[in-house]
């Protein structure tokens, strides 16, 4: 397995990716849509994004966004989405590429990464946990159109 940041060279190995993410959030899929969303995202320089290949493969992907702190005056990023294949599950791609994000927001002098899951993802929440996020309790959440 091989983890790189993804460029217009992995495009296509990307948008299959996240097309298949988009279905596990029971999304349509949309590979045009998700091609143009991802093309934009990458020539704009508007995210960061991993992809995990095995040779030409692709296994999983992170993609981070970036954020700022108003109160620190820091960089942070918001870990947006994490996809990793079913049949490579349970054999670390999903911890490698959580590392390189971890990796970005040091090599960027960010304040830390932000994500958030669903409460029945536990799944995720243990691997998250497992490589020293730590659980929010302080604030609430809100989101509005």
């Amino acid at each position: 397995m091989h983890i790189q940041k993804a460029t217009l060279n992995e495009l296509d190995s990307l948008t299959e990716l996240f097309d298949l993410y988009r279905q596990f959030y029971e999304q349509k899929s949309d590979m045009e849509g998700a091609r143009k969303f991802l093309q934009e995202r990458i020539l704009n320089e508007e995210s960061v994004a991993f992809i995990a290949l095995d040779g030409l493969n692709p296994l999983g992907f992170v993609q981070l966004y970036p954020s700022f702190s108003s109160v620190s005056m820091q960089r942070s990023w918001v870990l947006n989405d994490l996809f990793v294949k079913e049949t490579a599950r349970g054999k670390g791609v999903g911890e490698s590429l959580m590392k390189m994000a971890i990796e970005l927001a040091k090599e960027t002098g960010a304040k830390g990464l932000f994500l958030e899951t669903a409460a029945d993802n536990t799944t995720a929440q243990r691997l998250y946990e497992k490589i020293g996020f730590i659980k929010e309790s302080h604030y609430f959440y809100y989101f509005s159109i």
